[in-house]
């Protein structure tokens, strides 16, 4: 059902089944001559009938409106190709545009993973069943790209872009001065952090991303309203709360290495999540994922910060090294949200080479 927010401002929850999110905010603008409609949801068929439920309760007719989509993943663009109209106008981020026109598939991303200390067979299995790759955008219609500072119009709302790298690449926000709103996607959310996770060695999205806090946190703000869970009223404050989190996983990240040098799979089967799993081996292979591309983007920075240094060691080696800290820290406690179980065995990636990460001293 369309919660009206502000005047001819909507939200409508779009069903996420089996993801922790539940739904995905979808924000619909009314006006006399077009409608807009901020990010979509999966390419799925509960979130199609929401979405057509919703639109048909507020009398919008896709004709005569356009999409606005915040970032490229499945959750928010997915239903694209199911909503385009040949009079709609699909506005994207000219890096997200980029990414998709450049994307060949998981297996770059698989192989630094793999280099990173990452099992690739499981992480290829569960990538399969990823729901980017099932219920993305079967097709991909003409986009509108936007930059920074480009205005949106609808009705009584006067929007600007805003780009904030970090979660993606080319995360677009829209904020209105007048009204004070901000519509975030999932830059800022409220009661869980944004998921910044790196890939390559030639980004770091987690610099980017806080640059991207400060950005915002810049605007004069009275209501974020983000792509999941509660509408957030003061904006500073969460973001404070955003960049203490950070600050306190960099600090981690040094505390653990400070045992020996580590892969980012080792490095972040110790670190504190947020998840009810007694060990590091129950973790979902999924949420492994997650929370080693999060250890990488950390690892990153404090690289580019000159905090730690990387090498690259034949897996023997790094085998050798493993085995080690396995004998010095069996009974170590990983520090789990509330339950302080074991850490559990730690699964080794594929591949000639390991990347291990050590303080510099």
């Amino acid at each position: 059902m369309p919660e009206e927010i502000f005047p001819d401002l909507y939200r409508l929850k779009i069903p996420l089944p089996e993801s922790p999110l539940k739904y995905l905010n979808s924000y619909i603008l009314k006006s006399p001559d077009r409608n807009l409609i901020i990010d979509t949801g999966l390419n799925r068929r509960e979130c199609l009938e929401a979405m057509q439920a919703g639109l048909a309760e507020l009398s919008v007719d896709l004709e005569r409106s356009d999409i606005f989509i915040t970032h490229l993943h499945a959750d928010h663009f997915g239903l694209v190709n199911k909503l385009a109209r040949a009079s709609n106008r699909i506005y994207f981020s000219r890096p997200e545009k980029e990414l998709i026109e450049s994307w060949e598939g998981f297996d770059a991303m698989i192989a630094y993973a793999g280099k990173n200390g990452f099992p690739e067979d499981r992480l290829r299995t569960a990538l399969e069943k990823h729901p980017g790759n099932k219920y993305g955008s079967q097709w991909i219609p003409e986009l509108s790209l936007l930059d920074d500072g480009d205005p949106i119009a609808c009705g009584r709302y006067r929007f600007r872009c805003v780009t904030t790298p970090g979660h993606t690449l080319g995360h677009l926000c829209l904020y209105e001065a007048e009204q004070k709103i901000l519509i975030a996607g999932d830059h800022i959310l409220d009661d869980i952090t944004p998921n910044i996770q790196c890939w390559t060695d030639g980004q770091n999205p987690l610099k980017w991303y806080l640059a991207s806090l400060d950005k915002t946190a810049a605007l004069e703000v009275e209501r974020v309203l983000p792509g999941h869970r509660r509408l957030i009223g003061d904006h500073r404050a969460r973001i404070g709360e955003l960049k203490r989190h950070h600050a306190n996983r960099l600090d981690e990240a040094l505390a653990i290495l400070a045992n020996g040098p580590m892969t980012a799979f080792e490095t972040a089967a110790q670190m504190t999540w947020d998840i009810k799993c007694d060990t590091w081996d129950d973790f979902p292979v999924m949420q492994q994922w997650f929370a080693t591309g999060e250890a990488i983007s950390h690892l990153r920075y404090l690289e580019e910060e000159g905090k730690v240094t990387r090498e690259e060691v034949g897996r023997a080696e790094a085998r050798r090294a493993e085995i080690g800290r396995e004998k010095v820290g069996r009974d170590r406690r990983a520090r789990r949200s509330g339950n302080g179980k074991g850490e559990g065995r730690k699964e080794r990636g594929e591949g000639s080479k390991k990347i291990r990460y050590q303080l510099v001293h």
